[in-house]
């Protein structure tokens, strides 16, 4: 984990096999957030599920209707984390780690001085390498509609 500064911090976790992504860490979100452009590189692979539609109230009390999806793995250092829901929000937005991901590998310990992030409940798997970076550049997500045929991602 390291320190961007302003109180935020980051890590390095690699979704199914897309590669290594940035991750803000936020105990106060309740779902891991991906973006759109993830979303559509995890379908190309099949390593994603839709399960559902949430109201979201942004910090800034913005309301969105989001997706959620099941991914088949999220792997933090020698962590890997199985079928973690993640809400996905629009374009390149920033993505974050959030409680989803955290409580399944629970007990967790947030640390900022020195800057640390322990996870306990999660499969080690110190031996596979990881995969290089490799994001699809589709302009259009494949998303479900909400009620009344608006797309959910769009504000």
């Amino acid at each position: 984990m390291h320190d961007k500064g302003l109180a935020t911090y980051y890590v390095n976790a690699q979704i199914a096999d897309l590669g290594m992504s940035e991750f803000m860490v936020d105990t106060g979100s309740g779902y891991l957030t991906i973006n759109e452009q993830t979303l559509i590189a995890l379908q190309e692979r099949q390593q994603v599920q839709y399960v559902k539609q949430l109201r979201a109230v942004l910090a800034n009390g913005t309301e969105l209707v989001i997706p959620v999806y099941a991914i088949n793995q999220l792997r933090i250092g020698n962590c890997t984390i199985r079928n973690v829901e993640a809400a996905v929000f629009p374009a390149r937005t920033r993505q974050i780690l959030g409680l989803s991901a955290l409580n399944k590998a629970a007990p967790f310990t947030f640390s900022v001085d020195p800057p640390e992030l322990m996870l306990s409940n999660c499969a080690q798997i110190a031996d596979l390498p990881l995969a290089q970076p490799t994001l699809a550049d589709a302009t259009e997500p494949v998303v479900p509609a909400t009620v009344g045929g608006t797309a959910p991602l769009r504000p």
